[in-house]
């Protein structure tokens, strides 16, 4: 058989009713995603952020071994769907639960979920500190630049230029200051063994951002230090745009200043 007609054996006809009906191929979601259904907004990234979390989680054998540490945020509704044992923390305060969790039960893989809200504006002393120790957890950050639970103003990762309820014009540096750059911060840390930021705007990151965070995982799992990744989301609520145009709001928006990668790997920071 040529080519051609190798490949004409996989054309699906259009014109016609199919001569074979369709069939399910493999789960349509992981075994730790109890639902896929939530009541957060639509065109929201969090929950495909989640998703990809728990696929890493699944591919690595861990789900029965893993231990979640959650802050206060939209986010925070989507632990009714995690099939994995966790923790509720205060706010800003889940690196040191994690750090108190991991020292309780080393055998276990350990990772927090927070927003920027609850890391960044609440917590950012937590996380610096958990990292400047080594401790050997995986903290994981969705960063949508605003307060999504509590109507959607500004941040501390709100890039300039970018509208919340409180910026309608837009951040400006000379008033509100200028973003942090979380990733960088943290990278920059001796006891950081690995630290990255992607994405879920489109199908290649999305794919990036479980590779990211299996690689995180693993990190934690040698033992050598601390992990981080950092997920930028989408919120076309609290940025004021249609929900269509949120992920290419937030590729060229906060894409262009939280730039996408990893950082550091193997306790060496990546030449850019």
């Amino acid at each position: 058989m040529s080519g051609d007609d190798n490949r004409t054996r996989f054309v699906v006809r259009t014109d016609r009713v199919p001569e074979q009906p369709a069939s399910r191929v493999g789960e349509q979601r992981p075994g730790l995603l109890r639902s896929e259904d939530h009541d957060l907004c639509p065109g929201c990234g969090e929950p495909v952020a989640l998703r990809m979390l728990l696929e890493a989680i699944e591919e690595l054998g861990l789900g029965q071994d893993s231990i979640g540490v959650v802050g206060i945020g939209c986010y925070t509704a989507l632990t009714t769907l995690m099939d994995i044992d966790l923790i509720q923390a205060l706010h800003g305060r889940a690196p040191s639960v994690a750090t108190g969790a991991k020292r309780m039960r080393p055998d276990k893989l350990i990772f927090t979920l927070q927003g920027d809200g609850d890391m960044v504006n609440e917590g950012l002393q937590e996380v610096i500190h958990t990292a400047a120790r080594g401790e050997s957890v995986t903290c994981v950050l969705l960063n949508n630049g605003v307060f999504g639970e509590t109507g959607g103003h500004m941040t501390a990762t709100t890039v300039i230029g970018q509208r919340t309820k409180n910026t309608p014009e837009g951040r400006d540096a000379g008033y509100h200051g200028h973003p942090i750059l979380v990733t960088d911060i943290i990278a920059g840390l001796g006891g950081t063994a690995y630290a990255a930021r992607c994405g879920v705007y489109d199908a290649a990151e999305i794919s990036r951002t479980r590779r990211i965070l299996r690689r995180a995982f693993e990190t934690q799992q040698k033992g050598v230090g601390f992990s981080f990744v950092e997920i930028l989301t989408m919120c076309p609520t609290g940025w004021f745009v249609p929900t269509a145009e949120g992920p290419e709001y937030l590729d060229q928006v906060l894409g262009s200043v939280h730039r996408l990668g990893e950082v550091k790997v193997d306790g060496k920071l990546v030449q850019s």
